[in-house]
């Protein structure tokens, strides 16, 4: 006899149950062995990205292989809204979507559609074939599908924050998730995310959220920022990324065992 398979619970899932903010981090290195090494942290989640990160469906496959069993959540940012895509995205087994640039209500009505089969949707059928079903070993996967998919939209755009009521409005959103850094450019602040018309503009969105009775979350690797916006009642937060974390790491040895306190190389150098 085959294996029966039951998905794991979704982002949309653990967001309901908790009993404090999640905090989670990104992981766009696109090694399955620097994303597995994140998962091992206790973190609530991890994103990994495909939009500003040098990720396939192959090395997304193998970092989803990588982290599972782990305790914390994965979402999966694609690089765009886009059908095809999404459907991809979905088969491989990505069951936790954050969809980025979302404009408008009819492009979250489109970003849920595709995750939806017919009628409810547009995704392709091709269950048998997907790791998504584990190859039709979850029990009628065609009819819970939708169950076992979360949908988060990206606000990161003065258009999407002036339609934030009409996006939370729209059914199989179940969330939304602020980006300070586009939405900062968008008003024509580029590279001032800590900008208080832009953080006005992010507690905006989070406060719509909680009228909608929808989770907020946001991007903040600044802790004053973050906290902020916790207080505000973000419901989740990204505070860190893993390049980043080795990045400023491996920085920070150079600077400690390549230079002399008076910035020349250190003697035998």
């Amino acid at each position: 006899m085959p294996l029966r398979v039951e998905p794991d619970k979704t982002f949309r899932d653990a967001l309901a149950a908790a009993d404090r903010p999640l905090a989670g981090m990104w992981v766009c290195s696109g090694s399955p062995l620097v994303a597995e090494i994140c998962a091992g942290a206790s973190l609530d989640w991890l994103l990994i990205d495909a939009e500003h990160s040098p990720n396939g469906l192959e090395s997304i496959l193998a970092q989803l292989q990588a982290v599972h069993g782990y305790p914390g959540h994965v979402v999966v940012r694609p690089p765009v809204n886009d059908t095809v895509l999404i459907k991809q995205y979905l088969d491989l087994g990505v069951q936790n979507l954050l969809i980025p640039m979302v404009n408008s209500a009819a492009e979250a009505e489109a970003a849920v559609a595709a995750t939806r089969y017919p009628p409810h949707g547009v995704r392709g059928v091709g269950s048998a074939l997907a790791r998504a079903a584990r190859w039709n070993r979850v029990p009628d996967y065609l009819t819970r599908a939708s169950e076992t998919v979360s949908v988060t939209v990206q606000i990161e755009s003065e258009a999407a924050v002036a339609a934030v009521e009409n996006i939370l409005a729209v059914d199989g959103v179940d969330a939304i998730f602020l980006g300070p850094s586009d939405l900062a450019a968008s008003m024509g602040l580029l590279g001032q995310q800590e900008h208080p018309e832009v953080r006005a503009a992010v507690e905006h969105c989070i406060t719509a959220a909680r009228t909608a009775g929808k989770p907020a979350g946001v991007n903040a690797f600044n802790p004053a920022t973050a906290r902020a916006y916790l207080d505000a009642g973000a419901a989740f937060v990204l505070v860190g990324a893993d390049v980043a974390i080795l990045a400023r790491g491996s920085e920070a040895l150079a600077a400690e065992y390549t230079t002399s306190n008076d910035g020349d190389a250190p003697a035998g150098y």
